[in-house]
């Protein structure tokens, strides 16, 4: 685990990333997913401003005396991940390092994290100091897995549109709370 940690990015150089991808695609699936890359910026730039660390929260990460690391398997391009990453780097800055691997450069990862059989990010793995996984989260909190679960109950009904659009208005009422609680109970 120690060797991906080495290879991750901070959350400020990912953003850059994702922003040097989105002016300079280095391949098609960049130039594919260019408008997917802008709006998980857009995303990110916001929730950086609408998420506070409460301070119960910071409360209870300190009470559990904490001293590993995050890593977060994740792409730039990705919307729930445009969610997650700028709360959990907000709610850990100061105390537990945070870095970000990309899933597209290097599979063998999150191969061995899969959700379901799939390559879902972003994929948390919440690192003991000697980069042992404690445990893991994602790729969203679990209101979103159970729209996820409607969505595939009855597509026909709940279409994708209806599964998108009920995502983004939790994530910008709910504001990362679930996230960070979520992540506090698997510390």
């Amino acid at each position: 685990m120690k060797e991906y940690w080495d290879k991750a990015v901070s959350y400020e150089a990912y953003k850059k990333e994702g922003a040097a991808r989105l002016s300079n695609p280095r391949n098609e699936d960049d130039v594919q997913k260019k408008g997917y890359y802008e709006l998980g910026l857009h995303r990110m730039a916001r929730m950086e401003k609408v998420y506070k660390p409460s301070e119960e929260d910071l409360a209870t990460l300190d009470s559990k005396n904490f001293t590993g690391k995050i890593l977060i398997i994740s792409e730039v391009w990705c919307g729930d991940a445009s969610q997650a990453i700028p709360t959990l780097n907000a709610f850990f800055e100061g105390k537990n390092e945070v870095r970000i691997f990309h899933r597209d450069e290097d599979h063998s990862l999150i191969d061995q994290f899969l959700t379901n059989g799939g390559q879902s990010i972003p994929k948390v793995l919440i690192l003991n100091e000697d980069f042992t996984v404690k445990n893991t989260w994602g790729p969203r909190p679990k209101h979103g897995l159970e729209l996820l679960k409607k969505y595939k109950t009855d597509p026909d009904n709940y279409t994708i549109d209806d599964l998108h659009n009920d995502l983004q208005v939790y994530y910008a009422k709910n504001k990362g709370k679930d996230t960070i609680e979520e992540i506090l109970n698997l510390i």
